[in-house]
């Protein structure tokens, strides 16, 4: 199947009805899925229930891939909406405008749709396979900064802590080399924000697909590179090493760091 202009609209419609679920006034539920770093809220759920129920009604024959409740409907479709309700769910429940709502269509087995919507920064990202990207509506291009000049995205794999040190190897070899640092607290948020040319490299250990996705294919089509350990697209069904750039060389000069310290997937 291919999707129309009608229904990218119709996503980011149905995206931006979800975000009026995530309440900035703390008025929502929060626990823990096993470990105190993962936490899900009540809004996370909400936004969750509402995205399934209008896709699914205008959609009937697409899956489901979704961080919550373990919701995996993908054996037999050849369509799969990859969707994370709330990125950055530590961020929203501190009131942290770094979170966002993320929705992608995978269609054998590859991203064609990609829709980032951060309602409190009223930044909406959007892209389809081989059309370009675009931030609320105007084209957006990843920077030409070289890798020496480049601000690097990266984080400590806050749900496996047992990868801490190897992943501070990475970013050590790689932070001797590049301009500097960041961490917002969402995936998706840095890898639109890489698309945008706000900074130009990538890496974590390891992220679900929903974290990835759409701000994926996002990154891709405003002109940059994405891979996963095995120098290939990381998969949209299951944990990845995720490894972005605003060119294949810068890409691949993190991805030959990564494999000094990582010659194979710890998980």
């Amino acid at each position: 199947m291919s999707m129309q202009k009608t229904d990218l609209q119709f996503v980011t419609d149905v995206v931006r009805a979800a975000a009026t679920l995530m309440d900035r006034t703390g008025g929502f539920e929060v626990r823990d899925k096993g470990a105190r770093e993962n936490i899900v809220t009540s809004s996370d759920l909400a936004v969750q229930h509402w995205l399934t129920e209008q896709l699914r009604l205008r959609f009937p024959d697409i899956g489901f891939l979704c961080e919550e409740e373990d919701l995996s409907d993908i054996q037999g479709h050849e369509a799969v909406w990859v969707i994370d309700p709330i990125d950055g769910t530590a961020n929203y429940a501190r009131g942290n405008e770094n979170c966002c709502i993320s929705i992608a269509l995978v269609e054998s087995g590859e991203p064609v749709l990609g829709v980032v919507y951060s309602p409190w920064r009223d930044e909406l990202y959007t892209a389809e396979k081989g059309k370009g990207a675009f931030l609320n509506g105007k084209p957006i291009h990843v920077s030409a900064r070289p890798f020496e000049e480049g601000i690097l995205f990266t984080a400590l794999a806050v749900y496996r802590k047992d990868l801490a040190l190897t992943c501070s190897a990475i970013i050590h070899d790689l932070y001797m080399e590049c301009n500097d640092i960041r961490r917002n607290g969402s995936a998706a948020l840095e890898l639109c924000h890489l698309a945008s040319g706000f900074a130009e490299l990538y890496f974590e250990i390891r992220l679900m697909p929903w974290d990835y996705a759409a701000a994926g294919l996002i990154l891709t089509e405003a002109g940059g590179t994405l891979l996963s350990l095995d120098g290939k697209d990381p998969s949209p069904f299951k944990p990845s090493l995720v490894i972005g750039a605003n060119c294949h060389a810068s890409a691949r000069r993190v991805l030959d760091t990564v494999r000094k310290h990582l010659p194979a997937l710890p998980y």
